[in-house]
């Protein structure tokens, strides 16, 4: 049972009973009726619960009657009725005055009705309020289903879901900025206490009161759903039908505005990087805007990321790949979380990170290997091109440039890798105008002793050898990677360092060896081309 002691007192037989005291309590909700009949009653009643009686126990003690009034006010009881004319004739003018002063409603009960007919009558309009808000919710999740099935139900989404419950609603974004609000309070008043908790609740304030449902992306919160009842409660099915309603916001708020706000932001602010890149507008301009805007892209370390997806693809068909991609890094969970932008320039998506917390080579790559694995890039060019770490925005320029000399040496260089870092080219680019006489001479003198041994042994240790300068001269990953034991891994160092009269440990060697396995794919790259 849900109902006010108000609305209890318009349902016939109670209709004929009279509050004659506690009026500030007529909002108090009748969640079940009890009747007295035990002395100890009191330890008995829960929170909500009307208790009616004829008085009988507390007839010859008057003084007795007032404190059983504040025992039942304090185990939140919702009222109080007494059936005159068997025991009492009237109600004791010092009860009137305790109930008064407690606001808690003491009613008169009609003489003529026994008990059980007020019981009866209660849960009789309760069970016919209770259908009509059950079919009233039926009717209205059908409609929010019609809606939801619709081809087009963006653009009216809002709007729509308010007609539908009823009632007005607001939509925060989960950086706190208003989205949608149809209830008429302003906003400094909806966002007071901002950051909010991720739970569902009721939030009040001076005029208004409004049901509160977080929106979830998987167990990401991307904003706050507001729905504006007057009401004191809700019943199950009112509250189910908000809950479905926030998730058909969430739903379309995420999958097909990518967060209002996020999108925003990914258009305006992307514009802006894209007018910068192309020397439209200034450093400090492009700075203003980002602090305006309350964007922490460069407060820090970032780098940008080329993704080109052309191949062979131009014009409306290549832009529309692009924009798709561009969409794909929107929407995926792990991209976001690096909290980038991304413009769709003419040489493909650029994307500018911030470096995340555990740093690039732990959450960066491995994401951004995540989203291109599950997504199917046109055939020639490099997957991804990634400049090095920059530390301010006037680096901007710098970091894309390194981007597209990145991606012109994979291409020139055939390279096959889904993500090509600047960090791993920067010798490349370096030494790029070495002639080629002078490679050839280098890799003879440092790597032509392997050469001249047996062609498939030499084969096993120039790959051994590379695996140990790729990871660093790390004796365990090298093992890993190649898929033997630590032990044979360290037997084949040795063997290579006495073949190729090296020092494996000394630095200036390692640097060697790699610049002469550096030279071998730039020769490699020029005989293909040459072809």
């Amino acid at each position: 049972m849900q109902l006010t002691v108000e609305q209890a007192l318009s349902v016939y037989p109670l209709s004929e009973a009279k509050l004659v005291a506690g009026f500030n309590g007529m909002k108090r909700i009748i969640r079940a009726v009890n009747v007295m009949d035990a002395p100890d009653i009191t330890d008995w009643i829960k929170e909500g619960e009307m208790v009616l009686t004829t008085g009988y126990l507390v007839k010859d003690r008057p003084d007795e009657a007032s404190r059983l009034l504040e025992k039942l006010d304090k185990r939140g009881s919702s009222g109080l009725g007494i059936k005159l004319g068997r025991y009492w004739e009237s109600i004791p003018e010092p009860m009137i005055e305790q109930a008064d002063r407690l606001g808690f409603p003491l009613i008169e009960l009609p003489y003529r009705f026994t008990f059980s007919d007020q019981i009866n009558g209660l849960f009789r309009e309760e069970m016919k309020r209770s259908t009509g808000m059950l079919q009233d919710a039926l009717e209205k999740q059908i409609r929010l289903m019609r809606f939801a099935l619709q081809s087009d139900p963006i653009r009216h989404l809002f709007e729509s879901v308010a007609e539908v419950v009823g009632h007005p609603i607001a939509v925060i974004g989960s950086r706190g900025q208003l989205v949608y609000n149809s209830s008429g309070v302003p906003e400094d008043c909806l966002l007071v206490r901002w950051p909010w908790s991720v739970h569902h609740g009721w939030m009040r304030s001076d005029g208004w009161q409004a049901f509160r449902i977080p929106l979830m992306k998987q167990s990401q919160c991307t904003g706050y759903a507001l729905f504006f009842n007057p009401r004191t409660f809700l019943s199950p099915v009112e509250e189910s039908l908000y809950f479905q309603a926030a998730e058909l916001i969430a739903y379309h708020l995420n999958l097909k505005y990518e967060d209002y706000f996020e999108l925003s932001v990914q258009r305006d602010f992307g514009q802006l990087v894209k007018r910068y890149l192309q020397n439209g507008i200034s450093t400090e301009s492009l700075l203003g805007y980002a602090e305006r805007w309350e964007i922490d892209l460069f407060t820090g370390p970032f780098r940008c990321v080329l993704i080109d997806v052309s191949g062979r693809l131009g014009g409306a068909a290549r832009e529309e790949a692009c924009e798709r991609l561009k969409a794909d890094l929107l929407r995926h969970g792990r991209i976001r979380e690096l909290k980038g932008i991304h413009i769709v320039m003419d040489e493909g998506v650029l994307s500018v990170f911030p470096e995340p917390e555990g740093g690039w080579e732990e959450r960066g790559d491995p994401s951004l290997a995540a989203c291109l694995s599950a997504k199917r890039l046109a055939e020639g060019g490099p997957r991804a091109a990634i400049s090095s770490r920059k530390t301010s925005a006037s680096q901007l320029h710098d970091a894309f440039g390194e981007c597209l000399e990145v991606r012109r040496m994979a291409e020139e260089w055939g390279m096959a890798e889904r993500i090509v870092k600047f960090e791993t080219m920067d010798l490349a680019y370096v030494f790029e105008r070495v002639p080629l006489e002078r490679m050839r001479a280098f890799c003879d003198r440092w790597l032509g002793s392997l050469f001249h041994r047996d062609a498939e042994y030499a084969q096993e240790m120039m790959r051994t050898l590379e695996t140990y300068l790729a990871c660093d001269g790390q004796l365990n990953e090298t093992a890993k990677k190649l898929f033997i034991h630590r032990n044979t891994a360290t037997y084949r160092m040795e063997k290579l360092g006495e073949i190729l009269d090296v020092d494996l440990k000394k630095v200036n060697d390692l640097m060697r060896l790699q610049l002469a396995f550096l030279f071998r794919r730039m020769l490699a790259a020029a005989e293909e081309r040459a072809l």
